[in-house]
C-alpha cells in the first residue's frame, strides 16, 4: 500500500520540527506525498501572489522550490536550514514525494481545510505542551484540529 498524502503542520518550531522527523521516521514509506503545510497568519502584503491563494492556499510547491529563497519569499515565508535537511533526507532515503503548501489566516481552520482541499489521508501537528490555563486562555491548535479535522489526526510532543 502507498500513495498517501500525509500532511505535517510546519511553523519551524522545534515541536513542528518533531512532527516532521517523527512523520519522516515512523509513517512516511516509498510512495507517499509528505506534505507540508504552513499556515501565515500575519501576512501584511497588500498586493502579490498570496492574495491569489487566500481562499484555497498556495499550489502544491515541490521541494526544489520549496528550497529556493526566491520562490519562498513570494509566498511570504522563509524555512529554516534544520527542516529543508530533515526534507530532503527523507525524499532521498525514503523515495517520498515532498511538497509545501502555504495557507494564510487561522491556522486552526486552516488546518482542518487543508484535509479537503489536498486530500490528506492522516494530519501530523507538533504540540507546543502548554500549561493548562495557557490552553483555556490561549486555545490550543493541535486541541482544535484532533477536534475538527475529517482524518486521523497524529499529536508529536517536542521531547518524544
Amino acid at each position: 500500500m502507498g500513495g498517501r498524502n500525509i500532511g505535517v503542520a510546519v511553523d519551524f518550531s522545534s515541536c513542528s520540527k518533531a512532527a516532521l522527523r517523527w512523520a519522516s521516521t515512523n509513517l512516511a514509506r516509498s510512495g507517499d506525498q509528505l506534505v507540508l503545510l504552513h499556515v501565515n497568519n500575519s501576512y501584511q502584503n497588500e498586493q502579490g501572489a498570496m492574495h491569489l491563494w487566500e481562499e484555497s492556499g498556495s499550489p502544491l510547491i515541490p521541494l526544489v522550490e520549496f528550497s529556493d529563497p526566491h520562490v519562498t519569499k513570494k509566498y511570504g515565508l522563509s524555512p529554516d536550514k534544520e527542516t529543508l535537511e530533515i526534507l530532503a533526507q527523507v525524499a532521498h532515503q525514503s523515495g517520498v514525494e515532498v511538497f509545501g503548501k502555504i495557507f494564510y489566516g487561522d491556522p486552526t481552520k486552516k488546518l482542518c481545510e487543508a484535509v479537503d482541499l489536498v486530500p490528506l489521508s492522516c494530519l501530523i501537528i507538533g504540540s507546543r505542551g502548554l500549561s493548562t490555563l495557557k490552553r483555556a486562555l490561549m486555545g490550543s491548535v493541535s486541541t482544535y484540529v484532533v477536534n475538527h479535522a475529517a482524518c486521523p489526526v497524529t499529536v508529536v510532543k517536542e521531547n518524544m
